[in-house]
């Protein structure tokens, strides 16, 4: 099953740690979506079911697309951006300045920090794989061979490092752009997924 990982564009509140928070596309990040899946349709690329973040910066955009293209939209809670909880909506300039040592954690250990009262990176992994294992499922019953999955640029790091099977500190070393597209190869055997990155 081919995967192609759409982050969102440019929002409202790209300065900061969004998470959760249900900020809205700027028009350029708009374009920039727009822009990347255009390439991709003139290049050749189709999908036979879009799936997307509940938030509205992934939602919007994949609702207008799915009628466009005239392809199901499936709305996957799972696939949320980690919840940074006390840092939700923070700009990184005003944690560095007030949390130094703990956000310098964060950076270099996801695996062992996170933000206070947020998603630690195992809880996040284990919701993302929920995700991904009922996508997984849903393909397989629709015989669906190609998906767009809408979605953010943690959940996009955090597959990419599966994929390349390096360690999770490295998850913010990952490329994840907005309004990039990145594919992946979903596996599934034995309950297990697996994840391969396609260039």
């Amino acid at each position: 099953m081919l995967i192609d990982l759409l982050r969102h564009g440019e929002t409202t509140l790209s300065h900061t740690l969004r998470g959760h928070t249900d900020d809205e596309l700027t028009e350029q990040g708009w374009l920039q979506m727009q822009s990347t899946i255009q390439n991709n349709i003139d290049n050749g690329s189709s999908w036979d079911v879009i799936f997307t973040s509940p938030l509205r910066r992934c939602q919007l955009f994949a609702e207008r697309l799915a009628v466009k293209i005239q392809r199901p939209l499936i709305v996957n809670s799972n696939i949320k951006e980690m919840n940074f909880g006390d840092w939700e909506g923070l700009a990184t300039q005003h944690i560095y300045e007030n949390f130094p040592e703990l956000l310098a954690n964060f950076w270099q250990f996801p695996t062992q920090y996170h933000a206070p009262n947020g998603e630690s990176l195992a809880q996040f992994k284990q919701r993302v794989m929920i995700g991904f294992e009922e996508i997984s499922i849903q393909m397989q019953t629709e015989d669906w061979k190609n998906a767009l999955v809408v979605t953010h640029g943690g959940v996009i790091k955090l597959l990419t490092c599966l994929a390349r099977e390096q360690h999770l500190n490295d998850l913010l070393k990952m490329p994840a752009e907005l309004g990039n597209l990145y594919q992946i190869e979903l596996l599934k055997s034995l309950d297990q997924l697996t994840f391969i990155e396609r260039d």
